[in-house]
């Protein structure tokens, strides 16, 4: 029954992933029907704590959007990239991963990737070397970000261990910086010079590679710049409640004083945020929930409440079985654990569903809390088959055709990036959790 049941669960994961968006969740729907009504397992909760915070962030991130703060932040970026052209495939990754570590979501690469194309053309550099890392480094800034789906996720499995969101970052921020920069320095060495590369030089021949001269000059509006100020303000707050428990309020409920946890207190500071910058930065209301940020994090919440249900019943109902079968050869190879982590994400192409999906297993069979948040950078697996939507992007704004799909499909130029960041987070991490925790 276990295998079936294992089965009917990577079916309904395959198929989910397959029809792309909220098919994801509603496929996680069908199968924890099945579970419940064919083979009687017992629902678990559905993780609504976890979606509340997504839709929250997500509620902020869409506001910070459409008031303009996010083409703010374009702007910044540009102005340090152009800076340091040379540097670029160094500078490309930092400038990602900042925009993810603040905003809580990697979609926002989508506004800095035709900025490092074209900054990279110009300067002469290969731009198959920023653009990879870049990406790389804006999807391995999810597991190091205060306010991203992934870390809220994660933090809300581990409340029960007295692990801090501060705890999290130190080991997280550190571990996935320092590997998307020596990643960075991998990339430095791809490929032929751009003026020698046949596929370029083929692609000016054809008039396929235009340089663009239509550059209009950004003025940021007060609110853009207000939204920003907000924006960051809140997440520098979450940090800190997150860090200082004594900051939240408490209430003795049954002779047991008892402080706010932290997923209504990320709930209420980003609500508030969003208010603020809907009052004072007066962007349009509309614009919020048609922006890309909002759709990409609404698209999050589906497929977490579907998928991670699903899972997180499969687990439970089978929980016995799958402890007595894997529990020493985990505990004595954490590793293991990491791939697990790795290949799952590659599935689900979704770092919060993964941890959702996966990580509640890996507290239930007793690993080391310290190893799960050093590990937690493994799930950053989905730059492994080259069709996620940052992926996609990066190829098609490099008109240079340097970034690209290779005939084999997997020997793409996000592979060796991302390959090398995510072991090297992981690595980094079980170091620092040696400190830390």
């Amino acid at each position: 029954m276990f295998w079936i049941e294992f089965l009917i669960v990577l079916a309904c994961i395959f198929i989910g992933a397959r029809l792309g968006g909220v098919g994801l969740g509603v496929m996680g729907g069908v199968g924890l029907a099945i579970l419940v009504f064919v083979f009687h397992l017992q629902p678990t909760s559905a993780p609504i704590d976890v979606m509340l915070m997504i839709l929250a962030v997500v509620t902020a991130a869409g506001v910070l959007q459409a008031a303009g703060g996010m083409d703010y932040l374009v702007y910044l970026a540009e102005k340090a990239l152009r800076k340091n052209p040379k540097q670029i495939t160094f500078v490309a990754p930092i400038v990602t991963y900042l925009f993810t570590l603040f905003a809580g979501t990697g979609h926002v690469a989508y506004s800095v990737l035709p900025v490092i194309a074209e900054v990279s053309r110009e300067s002469g550099v290969r731009p198959e070397r920023p653009m990879s890392i870049a990406v790389i480094a804006s999807q391995q800034a999810i597991t190091a970000s205060p306010i991203s789906a992934a870390t809220v996720a994660l933090l809300a499995l581990l409340a029960d261990f007295k692990i801090s969101l501060l705890q999290i970052m130190l080991i997280c921020i550190p571990s996935t910086f320092i590997a998307c920069m020596i990643a960075a320095f991998f990339c430095s060495k791809v490929g032929k010079e751009l003026n020698q590369d046949p596929e370029y030089l083929k692609r000016l021949e054809e008039g396929l590679a235009p340089i663009k001269n239509d550059k209009k000059a950004f003025e940021a509006t007060k609110g853009a710049k207000l939204s920003v100020i907000f924006f960051l303000a809140a997440a520098l707050l979450v940090v800190i409640l997150g860090s200082v428990e004594a900051l939240r309020p408490g209430w003795e409920i049954e002779g047991v004083f008892t402080r706010m946890a932290m997923p209504p207190a990320i709930e209420i500071v980003m609500l508030t945020a969003a208010a603020l910058m809907i009052i004072f930065c007066k962007p349009k209301i509309d614009d919020i929930v048609s922006g890309s940020v909002f759709k990409a994090g609404a698209t999050a919440v589906v497929a977490i409440f579907g998928i991670a249900w699903m899972g997180d019943t499969f687990f439970q109902g089978n929980l016995d079985l799958i402890s007595g079968s894997i529990s020493d050869m985990v505990k004595s190879a954490p590793w293991l654990f990491a791939l697990a982590l790795f290949a799952l994400s590659i599935l689900l192409y979704s770092q919060a569903a993964t941890v959702r999906t996966l990580m509640p297993l890996g507290v239930a069979l007793g690993i080391n809390p310290a190893l799960l948040v050093a590990m937690f950078p493994a799930v950053n697996g989905y730059f492994f088959i080259p069709n996620y939507p940052t992926v996609v992007a990066a190829i098609n704004f490099d008109t240079t055709g340097t970034t690209r799909i290779g005939k084999y499909v997997l020997n793409h130029s996000f592979m060796m990036p991302g390959l090398v960041a995510t072991a090297g987070a992981v690595v980094i991490g079980m170091l620092l959790s040696m400190v830390v925790l």
